[in-house]
């Protein structure tokens, strides 16, 4: 086991445990693929630096240095630590398509991915729930 995955958290084996281990409002992001109303949340102008984790089960996700500033509300990254740790699937809610970003180990909803990120950095703009993460500093 790496350092990175030192946190990893058993996965749930059922709704009533997930319950009782999130918050409210980590249940409705996390299990409901819900999302945090824009700029409530703790990791949108966070600028620690450390390792984002899935909240639900530790899965290591983001690192730091990858987050930016998008000013849409949200925490943004330019890139997952890995594309093995994240599950992409067609999103066609609220009459659009988007991209959406769920916990490749859990399955947990963590937010979307958009093409209007900075360019010199790939151009995605990973935007995800401050719920959904947990930062392990550095």
């Amino acid at each position: 086991m790496t350092d990175i995955q030192k946190d990893l958290k058993p996965v749930a084996s059922n709704d009533a445990e997930w319950r009782e281990r999130l918050t409210p409002e980590q249940y409705h992001v996390l299990r409901q693929a819900g999302t945090e109303r824009p700029f409530t949340g703790r990791y949108v102008d966070a600028d620690d630096e450390g390792v984002y984790h899935c909240a639900a089960c530790g899965n290591p996700l983001f690192d730091s240095q990858t987050k930016f500033h998008s000013g849409s509300g949200w925490p943004s990254f330019t890139e997952a630590i890995s594309l093995e740790n994240v599950e992409l699937h067609v999103d066609r809610t609220l009459g659009m398509t988007r991209t959406e970003a769920r916990c490749a180990r859990c399955h947990s909803h963590l937010g979307h991915v958009f093409d209007d990120g900075p360019v010199a950095a790939g151009g995605q703009r990973w935007c995800m729930n401050s719920a959904a993460l947990e930062l392990d500093p550095r």
